[in-house]
């Protein structure tokens, strides 16, 4: 259980690192960095809902503890444009309002999606050019160029009096990149002999033997693959992977096809690479209207929904329901992405639906049409040569990860290696590295238009509303305490709908004689008529389903 810490304790004393997200889980990003009493926020991204949160698609961590030092946070400093690294700003940033900093393509790309927020002030965004520094408070902040599956990642080089500190954000090591430079080992390597005191570091492919492959490889693949479909093509990638939507269009135009983006984010992504200098596609993508009217020997449809998510094109393609992409038995879908952890059932309900319809499903396990865009334990272990830390941070990964990567750190000799969770506070220094405290964490639901946590009464409710269904009864009594009416019951998800269900009778009757039997005195109170009708069900329900429902009892009194 974490323990809270008091307004103004110690915490704020030295240099500190906690992580609000993004430690002990994959994805919501969020990581504070602490120097007496000033704070700098690294990152500040989402998750995505799945079965265990229904009716929530967005996630985020909960960020009283820094809100609560608002005016002592200097700045957030985004690392990238992923939606787990800065997709919560939209919905946190009320709660902070600080300023932003960001290189140009993730700054274009934050301003994009947070065109329709209505805040009472505009996010104050600055740009910081690629390999630029700047200072924020106690910080010295160096940005350093590494490669991933999106335009700009950034390793930060945090200086501090009481040390350095190197966080690596998202990255991979590719020798032949599609999109920007390879990494900036020179900059690593010098701030290496210059002392680093920590690196907090992904951990996301720390179980996997090698290297993480290169874009140009995932480029050749999928230009083999696409020549060789007779029919329509469509492949799924992320949405912000700039290189691979352009190795699409290169490999459709290849195959003398022409290339369409099919879903909002795919556009929203490529007017803030086209505006930063990115996006060169060999042809205008189509739209997805113009898309419907081509031979199907003449497409290539590049569709968000590689991760099964239930309203993405792919899934409304699968699904038959969209306005206007149909896809036939002998097309091709490509998928050319990752499986994120936990997303493992919707990608296969959407694979499922395909298959059933006779389209053929190429995966990354068919051929090499997919390359990770993190760091493989080859990398890592290149990464410790260049920085050679005094300690090993792992971050951005669940715990078999976050040990692996200690563990890997430990092989190679770093002195000393910490595995945070989430609200573990770090001290750093002065003094021995070691975990001396917790501050309060939690999660954010976004649940329609509105924000609660997810440990919220309602939240609550929703899930056992899911797993137990419900039932409610309603009691028409005189104020004497006869019952006038047999007790109206319905139930959600429980039993049939029909009133005159068997069973639903049978909860009636034990109800009226859980009534009937209490003392007149105790009929006449309407909480001890509510208890014991609600005993009575429970137990009924154990009895019949083994559950245990949402129950709302309605006592109403008719009569003098």
């Amino acid at each position: 259980m974490n323990r809270s810490v008091p307004h103004g304790a110690a915490i704020d004393d030295g240099f500190r690192f906690v992580a609000l997200g993004g430690s002990d889980e994959i994805g919501m990003n969020l990581y504070l960095y602490g120097v007496d009493g000033h704070w700098l926020m690294v990152d500040c991204g989402v998750a995505f809902g799945d079965e265990r949160t229904p009716g929530i698609d967005v996630l985020m961590p909960a960020v009283e503890f820094i809100a609560e030092r608002r005016h002592q946070l200097v700045g957030l400093v985004l690392t990238h444009g992923h939606e787990d690294h800065f997709g919560a700003i939209q919905y946190l940033w009320p709660q902070l309002r600080c300023p932003v900093y960001a290189t140009p393509f993730t700054a274009a790309f934050l301003r994009l999606k947070l065109h329709d927020s209505v805040f009472d002030d505009p996010v104050p965004i600055h740009e910081v050019p690629l390999g630029g520094r700047l200072t924020l408070g106690p910080f010295d902040v160096t940005f350093v160029e590494m490669t991933h599956s999106i335009p700009e990642p950034n390793c930060l080089i945090l200086r501090t009096r009481y040390g350095t500190v190197v966080h690596t954000g998202d990255w991979k090591r590719d020798p032949k990149p599609m999109i920007g430079r390879t990494v900036d080992e020179e900059t690593l390597r010098r701030v290496g002999g210059e002392g680093v005191l920590a690196l907090v570091s992904d951990s996301t492919n720390a179980l996997e033997e090698g290297h993480s492959g290169s874009e140009s490889d995932a480029r050749d693949a999928l230009v083999d693959v696409i020549a060789r479909q007779p029919n329509r093509v469509a492949v799924t990638c992320f949405s912000t992977n700039v290189a691979r939507i352009l190795s699409v269009a290169e490999a459709a135009a290849a195959a003398d096809r022409q290339c369409a983006l099919v879903g909002r984010s795919l556009w929203r992504v490529h007017e803030a690479a086209r505006s930063t200098g990115y996006m060169k596609p060999p042809a205008p993508f189509l739209s997805e209207q113009e898309a419907a009217y081509l031979p199907r020997d003449r497409v290539v449809l590049v569709c968000t929904g590689s991760q099964g998510e239930s309203t993405a094109a792919l899934t409304r393609i699968a699904n038959d329901t969209h306005p206007h992409i149909v896809l036939e038995p002998d097309d091709t879908v490509i998928f050319s992405a990752r499986e994120i952890p936990g997303n493992e059932k919707a990608i296969a309900r959407v694979q499922n639906a395909l298959v059933r319809q006779g389209i053929r499903i190429v995966t990354a396990a068919d051929a090499p049409v997919h390359v990770s865009g993190h760091p493989a334990r080859e990398e890592l272990t290149a990464l410790y040569q260049w920085v050679r830390p005094g300690i090993v941070i792992p971050v951005h990964g669940d715990p078999r990860r976050q040990r692996a990567q200690a563990a890997l750190a430990e092989a190679c000799q770093v002195p000393q290696t910490l595995i945070p969770e989430d609200g573990a506070v770090i001290q750093l220094a002065p003094g021995p590295a070691a975990i001396v405290d917790h501050v309060p964490v939690g999660r954010i639901a976004r649940d329609g238009h509105r924000l609660v946590r997810l440990d919220d009464a309602i939240m609550r409710q929703r899930h056992r509303l899911t797993h137990n269904g419900a039932l409610t009864v309603t009691l028409v009594m005189a104020p004497g305490g006869a019952l006038l009416a047999d007790p109206q019951i319905v139930a959600f998800g429980l039993y049939d709908a029909d009133a005159n269900d068997p069973a639903l009778r049978e909860i009636g009757r034990d109800i009226r004689d859980a009534v009937e039997d209490l003392p007149r005195a105790r009929r006449r109170d309407d909480e001890a008529v509510r208890a014991a009708a609600t005993q009575a069900a429970r137990r009924r329900m154990r009895t019949d389903l083994g559950k245990k429902p949402l129950m709302e009892i309605k006592v109403l009194r008719i009569g003098d």
